[in-house]
């Protein structure tokens, strides 16, 4: 890959870290069952694992797409608020197109989200040329580990490469960190791990419908023999091999020498296992606070709220996400100085824009009451802009309104009243 030796700085290599110590491997022995990554209920939930689930899936993908898809654009900051696209800056490039010769810019940010909302951290391999960030390396999350050092206090990051088979250290400055929801400050914690019961049930619901399905959509059963069989082996297999699985479904059995057959499991409906598949959804909707209907759960979607629905997911699901990003990006990747001149900024104005009617209603009124012009609306809409020469930029005033204080001097600033 030629990862880490494109650093001027490249970074201090190691042997990799012996095995744990036999008190440590008695301590992962002993702990609950959350801490190995097992659920109550009986499925092993790890972040990996847990994107088996077609709900989790569902929710990071959109997540995940979301903020990729959004324009991401770094801004000098100019006079009376009159803010610039920086487009001659390295970090520009880095951001908006290409943060390295092997991603797109939406698939280094699909990446890196899809890190924060599994693991709870996204890490990114820092280059600088010339003291700007120039390149951006997407990091495994599962192979990083973070740590404040007992001998000088600061965090350090300790990735061991699965393609190298070697340890790298790294001071902060060369690390791109994004963090999640935290408990300490220094590394965010993994949704997965605090919602492993929710995940685990929803795992186990439908390892259990695809093997009641695979066992030709019956329960388990017995076979009575009148008499008595001297290979009951044979006899099961037999069996199986008939009227087990999907494509031998509703066959009809022959039974011979007087036996019977007795169902002895339980119809999925009497174990509300359609009702639990049901709420386990919503259940991770919630730990990603994301609404039902974005990942197919039109159940108490309408046409009414579907858009309030999705104005708020803006509002209250993605917006954080985005804080996040930018205040890492000016964090990392900027110097002191530049931070004073320059910022990071996305662009949401696509996803908050409603319906056709009520934009042009909204367009209207701002239009009418002179705090839009035209090519205000225009630029909001991806529309080519109308000279200022025609009027593209001049804004219009009410001509039954006028400002109290031209109206105080139109009358020459004289009281009636006293």
């Amino acid at each position: 890959m030629g990862l880490f030796n494109r650093s001027r700085d490249a970074p201090k290599r190691r042997e990799r870290r012996n095995q744990p110590s036999k008190e440590m491997q008695d301590f992962v022995r002993g702990v609950d069952v959350d801490y190995i990554g097992n659920s109550n209920s009986g499925v092993s939930v790890d972040e990996l694992r847990a994107m088996q689930t077609s709900a989790v899936y569902a929710c990071v993908k959109i997540l995940a797409e979301t903020v990729a898809s959004l324009p991401l654009h770094l801004y000098r900051r100019g006079k009376d608020d009159k803010n610039e696209l920086a487009a001659e800056h390295p970090l520009y490039s880095c951001l908006y197109e290409s943060p390295n010769e092997e991603m797109t810019s939406f698939e280094f940010r699909e990446s890196m989200m899809t890190s924060l909302l599994l693991w709870g951290n996204a890490y990114a391999r820092i280059i600088r040329k010339q003291g700007h960030t120039t390149e951006l390396w997407f990091m495994k999350p599962q192979y990083m580990q973070v740590e404040r050092d007992t001998v000088t206090g600061k965090i350090k990051y300790t990735y061991s490469d699965d393609i190298t088979n070697q340890t790298y250290v790294y001071k902060p400055s060369q690390v791109f960190h994004i963090k999640g929801l935290s408990i300490d400050g220094v590394k965010g914690i993994s949704p997965i791990a605090q919602a492993r019961e929710a995940v685990g049930l929803a795992l186990a619901t439908e390892e259990y419908g695809a093997k009641f399905f695979g066992n030709g959509a019956r329960p388990g059963g017995v076979l009575e023999h009148p008499g008595i069989l001297k290979d009951p082996e044979r006899l099961r297999e037999s069996w199986n091999k008939v009227y087990q699985g999907t494509r031998n479904s509703h066959k009809v059995a022959v039974l011979e020498e007087g036996m019977k057959y007795h169902t002895i499991g339980i119809a999925p409906e009497d174990a509300q296992f359609l009702e639990t598949r049901k709420y386990q959804v919503n259940e991770i909707c919630r730990i990603f606070r994301v609404p039902p209907h974005l990942v197919g759960d039109l159940e108490r979607a309408t046409f009414s709220n579907i858009e309030h629905q999705s104005i708020e997911f803006v509002q209250h699901t993605i917006r954080p996400w985005l804080v996040r990003w930018e205040q890492s990006i000016s964090r990392s990747l900027l110097d002191e100085g530049e931070r004073l001149l320059y910022f990071a900024r996305f662009n949401v104005d696509g996803l908050l824009r409603g319906d056709y009617k009520s934009r042009m209603e909204g367009y209207a009124v701002g239009r009418q009451n002179g705090w839009l012009s035209i090519n205000d609306i225009r630029r909001l809409e991806d529309m080519s802009l109308v000279p200022a020469e025609q009027g593209g930029d001049d804004y219009l005033v009410n001509g039954n309104m006028v400002a109290a204080s031209t109206a105080k001097k139109s009358d020459g600033g004289n009281d009636e009243g006293k």
